[in-house]
């Protein structure tokens, strides 16, 4: 599956997972989206799921500051807008808060729940602290993985003693 990236440059470029990934060919820079990409939106009023995976030929972070998240996800973009359940990061920065990935996290997770384990662990291992966010959620990303509607992803979400967004 093709890991693709929109990136703003909004954030400091030596800490950009997004600009990594691209150095390394795990990802590719983009300026427009295809309409059979996943495209990865917190604001979106529906989960990613496995079930879906064959809709999908690519997925694309937006990567952006989190400071401008809102404003940046207010335009209109081609794809197929989905966000992800409920994740820890595992990044220094923002370490075990809840739903704050950095880019390479959401694509990590993104590819996991499309059932892409290889993907996932190809995209964590360039950052030192990428089997962290494994750990903290290996188990939810698994149940996120089996999940096949909205109503699994929140069972789910309940079970782990999430809210609902």
């Amino acid at each position: 599956m093709q890991i693709s990236v929109l990136m703003f440059n909004q954030d400091d470029p030596k800490k950009c997972t997004a600009a990594k990934l691209v150095r390394f060919g795990l990802a590719k820079k983009i300026t427009s989206l295809r309409s059979k990409t996943a495209l990865l939106h917190p604001f979106s009023s529906k989960t990613l799921l496995n079930s879906e995976k064959t809709i999908f030929r690519s997925i694309t972070a937006v990567d952006c500051s989190w400071n401008k998240a809102e404003e940046m996800f207010q335009k209109k973009y081609s794809g197929i807008p989905r966000k992800l359940p409920p994740l820890l990061a595992g990044n220094p920065v923002n370490y075990s808060k809840i739903n704050k990935l950095t880019t390479v996290e959401a694509l990590a997770s993104a590819a996991f729940i499309l059932g892409n384990e290889e993907l996932c662990s190809d995209l964590l291992a360039k950052f030192n602290w990428g089997h962290t966010f494994l750990e903290l959620n290996e188990n939810l990303l698994k149940d996120y993985q089996n999940a096949q509607s909205e109503d699994d992803v929140s069972s789910i979400i309940t079970e782990y003693g999430y809210k609902k967004e």
